[in-house]
């Protein structure tokens, strides 16, 4: 394999719901469109679920399994029509304590967000529910993936909870690129993209003198750095 196809980003196009062939044939990395139905859930979603028991009134198994941590950008033109020029994520660790619950009860097999979760979550939740995270690609992409949605099929407790921490069911096609972070086998992009970084980063505290006047939190340890 060449350096340049090396450096070559595969384009995945899925039809939602997944087989999970379709799941097992993606690798770290590669980039994801999608097509169907996507719900999306932050922290109003959540709490109402899992710390008030109540289950919303539609069957979250019949949404198509795939779901987007965010909150999207949208207008009510007139009561009951809904215009989405924009969605951005927001950061997925808040909701890792959900997920075992979360993918199992509902069949989850697609969870979209930002900054991915920690590689425990994706062994001991993602992989043995054939579950996949797909990691938004940096910032400012909003305007880009709100022009892979094709308008809004139904939004749950929009009244309870107000727009942006509505359950919002929208219809999306060509709806990316999102990264494979986590594939069906547990595996993380970005911790291996960390330990990559940190083999060669841990030799630049070689032999670095201790300091003679410091500000709180400068250490020479790796140890012990914060960051």
């Amino acid at each position: 394999m060449t350096d340049q196809e090396k450096k070559t980003i595969r384009e995945v196009y899925l039809s939602l719901p997944v087989s999970p062939e379709d799941l097992d044939s993606l690798k770290l990395g590669d980039a994801v469109y999608l097509n169907g139905l996507v719900f999306t859930g932050r922290e109003g979603v959540y709490s109402r679920i899992f710390e008030k028991n109540i289950e919303p009134p539609i069957d979250i198994r019949e949404l198509g399994g795939a779901t987007f941590h965010c909150s999207p950008a949208i207008s009510e033109t007139s009561p009951g029509v809904y215009n989405v020029p924009s969605v951005t994520a927001t950061a997925s660790f808040r909701f890792a304590k959900y997920m075992p619950e979360f993918l199992k009860r509902y069949g989850i097999r697609i969870v979209i967000g930002k900054g991915g979760m920690a590689l425990d979550i994706y062994k001991q939740a993602f992989r043995p529910n054939g579950t996949i995270y797909l990691t938004t690609v940096g910032y400012g992409l909003g305007a880009i993936y709100g022009r892979g949605i094709l308008g809004v099929k139904d939004v749950i407790w929009k009244e309870e909870l107000g727009f942006a921490q509505a359950m919002w069911i929208l219809e999306v096609e060509n709806f990316g690129p999102f990264l494979v972070e986590c594939d069906a086998q547990g595996e993380s992009l970005f911790e291996k993209a960390n330990a990559e970084i940190n083999t060669k980063f841990l030799k630049l505290y070689e032999g670095l003198p201790q300091l003679a006047l410091k500000r709180l939190g400068e250490v020479c340890n790796p140890d012990t750095e914060v960051f």
